[in-house]
């Protein structure tokens, strides 16, 4: 298997070091092709690297920068005055050639325009857009766009759902993935004039296996593998998913420890209990790409852990590996063929 290289931003997220070092030395570990630039300041990353048992490691790197960007800098800030941030020069690795994917858990709204920035949008495609696994009864679907572009055109959901059938048939092994609309119900008849014609696009698309319209229920059910929405939806859907998850939790907690009946039930219960809580752990599925640009770029949620950003490190591995962007560029192709012909 051929060696690929990650740029990682080391000094990003609500943690920083203290994560995405271990998550390094994880990740290092289960996988001997796997090479690591860490991009941050030197004199933290030092010691953070003989904490963890990778001082000296062959196939670890150190990139100097000298600036943060912080989680709540604005866009400007990141992209106009830290333009030696670790963020920054992490994703230039990129653009150089010295790392086939970068990864960062900094902040979403500057990584998203540093990214676009440095990189560059792939032929046939206005908008890049977040797109993240998200958990169902029969294991996970693609979801695309969440918080990207809060007011998408027709046509560029069509170019969402490109991407995303490239992503999964990429990742997943999927030939035909079923590529749904999210919509206020099945019927043809519902939906705003936007979802009806980026309804009729997809159906007029050749090579894309789109299925219809799914209802927010419809995402879990298992039944499509890639759902396509605007930014704006998206994003409010997976902020929903995740307070919902986090309320039936703590409601589970707090029934269990009522009593000490119920305590001791939870004792025999656990199996079970644990066995819901890792197919439903957000950790496992940490990692969004940001899909549609000339590299591959994963944001790794801020406030993840070891684990999470571990997973995070191993969704760029398998985009880097599949060539991701080349497989995008070659399913929006005739759509840059169309772009690009002169007005009659």
């Amino acid at each position: 298997m051929s060696d690929v290289t990650l740029a990682v931003d080391a000094m990003g997220g609500d943690h920083g070091v203290p994560v995405t070092v271990p998550a390094v030395s994880r990740a290092l570990s289960r996988h001997s092709s796997l090479h690591i630039i860490l991009v941050g300041n030197p004199d933290v990353l030092a010691p953070a690297l003989a904490k963890a048992g990778l001082e000296g490691h062959a196939r670890v790197a150190i990139e100097p920068a000298s600036e943060v960007v912080a989680m709540d800098d604005p866009v400007a800030v990141a992209l106009r005055q830290k333009k030696d941030s670790s963020m920054r020069v992490a994703i230039n690795l990129v653009k150089e050639g010295r790392a086939q994917a970068a990864v960062s858990a900094g902040n979403t709204g500057a990584l998203m325009a540093v990214s676009r920035f440095v990189l560059k949008t792939l032929p046939g495609i206005d908008r890049p857009a977040i797109c993240t696994a998200i958990p169902s009864a029969k294991g996970h679907c693609h979801m695309l766009d969440l918080g990207a572009n809060v007011d998408s055109q027709p046509g560029h959901l069509l170019q969402f759902a490109q991407m995303g059938q490239a992503v999964v048939r990429a990742v997943d092994g999927l030939s035909q993935p079923r590529v749904a609309l999210l919509n206020i119900g099945e019927e043809d008849i519902k939906g705003n004039e936007q979802i009806k014609e980026a309804a009729a696009l997809m159906q007029a698309a050749e090579d894309l296996n789109y299925v219809g319209f799914v209802e927010g229920n419809g995402i879990f059910l298992g039944d499509v593998d890639v759902v396509v929405c605007d930014g704006f939806v998206g994003n409010v859907s997976l902020k929903t998913m995740e307070g919902v998850a986090t309320m039936i939790g703590g409601m589970i907690r707090e029934e269990i420890g009522r009593s000490w009946w119920r305590k001791l039930s939870g004792l025999f219960s656990l199996p079970v209990l644990n066995g819901l809580k890792h197919r439903m752990d957000p950790e496992r599925y940490n990692g969004a790409s940001l899909v549609g640009l000339n590299g591959v770029v994963v944001k790794s949620h801020g406030g993840t852990g070891e684990a999470g950003f571990t997973s995070a490190l191993e969704v760029a591995l398998l985009e880097a590996r599949r060539n991701v962007p080349a497989l995008i560029r070659d399913a929006v192709a005739p759509l840059a063929q169309v772009s690009e012909q002169p007005a009659s």
